[in-house]
């Protein structure tokens, strides 16, 4: 995965070599910690207002929910959302090569999970520790036509789909295909997207405008996503913080 691949604010610090990296030590070690990379206490609270209630409901009539974790990296918001872990116990459970191996939590409700990722080696770490059931691989601005369909399907068949601090990676004729593939199942499903703040607002703009004319909006917060290294803090003087902004839609009946 190469920078080129990803389509970056040019003023957002890159961390590549982190997202290659066979195991999520180095994203624990360089971003939970070094960072104080706080978001999933948020994206878990605004699932858990939002979208859990939903989900039991589903697993008491006895189905299993299709979540899908868009760009997923290592999982820590699957951490987060399916296992109901808090940033402490994420960071705790990848705390060396070895623990991180093993998930030191259970899932809160029945579910079939699928990541979707550029990185082979986090899709790789993800299933091999029985995070996803299912991956897939892919450069979402560029997709091979067989990763193009294996993405649509997942995206159709989701009933829960989780793209965190993400989209902003993404061109937006890829994000207007990636909620269209979401909208156009003919039954009730959820999506919890984030916003970053102060990075590319403008996409952040077209964004919101494409999910809101694809989907209906339902609930949304603002809080703290994570502190900005110093080359952020160099690009925008006098901010510390990377604020975040967290939307739940669902399609439309």
């Amino acid at each position: 995965m190469s920078q080129s691949q990803i389509k970056t604010d040019e003023k957002k610090q890159h961390f590549d070599d982190i997202y290659v990296a066979e195991n999520p030590v180095p994203f624990k070690e360089r971003i939970l910690d070094a960072l104080d990379y706080i978001s999933d206490d948020f994206n878990r609270r605004m699932f858990d207002r939002l979208i859990l209630p939903w989900v039991r409901d589903k697993a008491q009539r006895g189905e299993t929910v299709n979540y899908v974790d868009l760009c997923a990296c290592f999982g820590n918001t699957t951490m987060a959302t399916v296992y109901g872990m808090d940033y402490e116990a994420i960071r705790h459970n990848w705390r060396d090569v070895d623990a991180c191996w093993k998930i030191e939590a259970e899932r809160r409700f029945p579910a079939h999970t699928t990541g979707i990722d550029i990185s082979a080696n986090a899709m790789a770490y993800g299933q091999g520790c029985g995070l996803f059931d299912e991956t897939v691989v892919a450069d979402l601005n560029a997709p091979a036509p067989e990763a193009r369909q294996a993405v649509d399907t997942a995206m159709e068949n989701a009933d829960v789909v989780i793209s965190t601090a993400s989209l902003v990676y993404l061109e937006p004729e890829v994000i207007a295909g990636l909620i269209d593939a979401f909208a156009r199942a003919p039954r009730e499903g959820y999506m919890l997207v984030n916003f970053l703040n102060p990075f590319s607002l403008d996409k952040a703009d077209l964004t919101k405008r494409l999910l809101l004319e694809r989907l209906e909006f339902v609930g949304s917060m603002a809080t703290r996503h994570r502190r900005m290294s110093p080359l952020e803090q160099e690009n925008y003087p006098g901010e510390e913080w990377s604020l975040l902004e967290i939307w739940v839609l669902r399609r439309k009946p």
